[in-house]
């Protein structure tokens, strides 16, 4: 799927976010190995560690549908652009990727998609 697409199912989906606290609205993308798409949003909690990022979101619904691999992860926030995965979504997205290629990170910069691989942005990744 193209980028802009990934982005646009992204950004859709990020109008469920539940953020109700920070009122920062995310939502994610993922295109497993597959081909098939997943999408999850992020999702607040009055016990702020109990949340969950919208990348995680949508790669547990991926990893429930059965996919294990995956090769882009579109992100998009109505409240920022470029927005960044956070350390903790780094480290699950850097643990699905294709030995053979890094997994694609997409973000919106400007209305256009911007790629970057996740070993740019998690050069160490956890592994065992």
């Amino acid at each position: 799927m193209e980028n802009k697409e990934l982005l646009e199912k992204a950004k859709e989906v990020s109008k469920s976010a539940y953020a109700k606290y920070s009122n920062f609205c995310v939502g994610a993308c993922v295109e497993a190995s597959s081909g098939k798409i997943y999408v999850g949003c992020n999702m607040e909690n009055a016990s702020y560690g109990l949340g969950i990022c919208a990348e995680r979101n949508a790669i547990a619904n991926a990893i429930a549908n059965g996919e294990r691999e995956l090769r882009k992860v579109a992100i998009y926030s109505p409240n920022s652009e470029l927005c960044f995965p956070c350390g903790a979504c780094r480290q699950v997205i850097f643990e699905f990727q294709n030995k053979d290629y890094p997994i694609e990170i997409v973000l919106e910069s400007k209305g256009e998609p911007v790629t970057y691989p996740i070993n740019d942005l998690l050069p160490y990744g956890f592994v065992l």
